[in-house]
Parts: structure tokens; C-alpha cells; sequence
């Protein structure tokens, strides 16, 4: 992490150089710590997620979170305008966002239950189908606007601010770091949860509790990412997973290398965004995480589909 932070406040228009000018090197690192805040929210956010649903291929974008949280953003500028406002939120961003993220995963989370039964593949399909419903409604709200959503369109697709005021910089950083730490102190119970209710039950563990604690934490680090810098494709689901690799499933030190790994994948994707020379404008982040992280999606779903097909034979 502290290599890439390093590189991205070296990287600029003119190459590789310390800034000179106060005003350029704030803004550098203005920009770096919303990469680590979103990277670190998005990567905790995925291994919350995957521990509340104990789902492997859950993360914030897939499930639809960010894409709630989007529309709940995009529905308060459109009521700024409707009430005469401007191209302003009328509720916030956060508020809006909490709902419309806390409220699209209880919606997944009802849609893929069968006979109480709620199976990975299915919750992974209905995800999809909720998150292209709440893309649509926020591309519609957005034509209904009289700028057709110009002001707020900018996230939309992912992208680190260059002007974040610096009370949202704070309060994410302090919202992230307040999950990281519940999410460190419940590391032993959420690896007891893993096994069964039952097994959890047994060992002392109040899995009621523990899934609405994950389940509020999650909406709200999926929230505040998307108030930052919009929708931040498959980190949620990729830094999980490599984590994993390295470290084992024990989620203590899993929460925390997923946080790391989110902030040190998001801070690097900024530096590629500015070393790769383009004529039309700056790629958007969210573009580029797609890109890297659709293949190992891919792979994952083919891997999970391939073990249910053992496990019915």
C-alpha cells in the first residue's frame, strides 16, 4: 500500500515528480485518500457480505448495493430539481445512499429464498436482474432531469474526485475505520457463523445479532463508496478472494487484508488511469475495475457452478 500511495503522489501530467506547488501535492493526496477510503470501504464491504450470506461470490456491485445506493442518490437530485433547488440532493448523498443500498440487499436477500433456503448462484442472478432494474430507474431519473443528470452523472460509471470536501474525506475515513474495527472484534464469531446456525448457536455465538450487525455495516461502507466515487466494479469481490489465497479464511486478519488490498488496488488503478495517454478525457475508474476484475468473476461463477453440480450428483 505504501508504494502505491507513494506512487500516485509522484505521478502527473508531466511524468514522475514530487510536486513543488502546496495546491497540486493537496490535491494528489486529497485524491489518494479517497482511494484508499473507497478501496478499503468496497474491500470490507465484500467480506461482510460474504460472511452475512455465506456466499463467495458476494460483493457490494454484484448483489446491486452500489447500484441502489446510485439510484437512492440520483432519486434526491431529482427531488432537489422537482422542488426548485437545482442541481443539488435534496435529502444529501449518505442518507439517500444508506437506504438505497440497505434496502436493495434486503430485496436480493427476500428474492432468492426458497423454502427458507437461500442458494449462492440464485441470490448471485437475482443480484444482477435487481441492479440492472436500479441502473435503469437511475438512467431514467436522470433524463427526467432538465440538465439530464449532468451535475450528478459524473460518478455514475466511478471516479475519484478531484474537489471532495474534505468534511466527506473525514467521515468516510472515520465510517471505514469504525467497520474495520467492529468487523476485527466480531473475526471469531463471523468464522463460527461460517459453519451452520446451529454449530454458531453452540459455541455461544447470537447469529441474529451478528448478521444485523454485518448487514447494516455492509450497506452503509457500500454507501459511503458510492457517495465518494460512485460505483467501483468487482473490488468487493476480487480482494476478498485474493486475500484468502494468502492468508487463509480466518476473517480477522481477512477483514483487514481485504481492507488493504481494496485501498492499494483502487490507489493503483488511479496511477493507470493517469500513466495511460488518452485524447478523449481520463478513463473512468469504475470502467477499469470492470475490466480487471469481469474475468476473475467469470472464473469464480464457473468454480462455484462447477461445485453445486458435484454436490447434486
Amino acid at each position: 500500500m505504501v508504494g502505491a500511495v507513494a506512487l500516485r503522489m509522484l505521478i502527473g501530467g508531466g511524468g514522475l515528480a514530487w510536486p513543488d506547488d502546496p495546491t497540486i501535492k493537496a490535491l494528489r493526496l486529497d485524491r489518494t485518500l479517497a482511494g484508499l477510503i473507497v478501496g478499503a470501504g468496497v474491500g470490507l464491504s465484500g467480506v461482510l457480505l460474504q460472511a452475512l450470506l455465506r456466499n463467495p461470490l458476494a460483493s457490494p456491485d454484484i448483489l446491486g448495493l452500489a447500484s441502489g445506493a446510485g439510484l437512492g442518490v440520483m432519486l434526491s437530485f431529482y427531488l432537489g430539481f422537482a422542488a426548485g433547488y437545482g442541481a443539488m440532493p435534496l435529502l444529501g448523498r449518505i442518507g439517500p445512499a444508506i437506504v438505497g443500498s440497505t434496502a436493495t440487499l434486503g430485496l436480493v436477500y427476500l428474492l432468492s429464498r426458497r423454502r427458507g433456503i437461500v442458494e449462492p448462484v440464485a441470490m448471485v442472478l437475482v443480484g444482477v436482474i435487481v441492479a440492472i432494474l436500479a441502473g435503469a430507474g437511475t438512467q431514467l431519473l436522470r433524463h427526467l432531469m432538465p440538465d439530464r443528470g449532468l451535475e450528478a452523472s459524473r460518478w455514475l460509471v466511478g471516479a475519484l474526485p478531484d474537489d471532495l470536501p474534505a468534511w466527506q474525506l473525514w467521515t468516510g475515513a472515520g465510517v471505514t475505520a469504525a467497520c474495520l474495527v467492529v468487523a476485527v472484534m466480531l473475526g471469531r464469531q463471523m468464522d463460527a457463523a461460517s459453519l451452520s446456525d446451529d454449530e454458531a448457536l453452540s459455541l455461544g455465538v447470537h447469529v441474529r445479532r451478528l448478521r444485523t450487525l454485518l448487514f447494516v455495516m455492509s450497506g452503509v461502507l457500500a454507501a459511503i463508496t458510492v457517495v465518494i466515487a460512485g460505483p467501483i466494479g468487482f473490488v468487493g469481490l476480487v480482494c476478498p478472494h485474493v486475500v484468502r489465497l494468502a492468508a487463509g479464511p480466518a476473517h480477522r486478519p481477512l477483514v483487514v487484508g481485504s481492507a488493504l488490498a481494496g485501498g492499494t488496488l483502487v490507489v493503483l488503478a488511479d496511477v493507470l488511469i493517469r500513466a495511460i495517454p488518452t485524447t478523449a478525457g481520463r478513463i473512468p475508474l469504475g470502467v477499469l475495475t470492470t475490466i480487471i476484475g469481469g474475468p476473475v468473476f467469470i472464473v469464480l461463477l464457473r468454480r462455484e457452478l462447477a461445485d453445486a453440480s458435484r454436490r447434486s450428483g
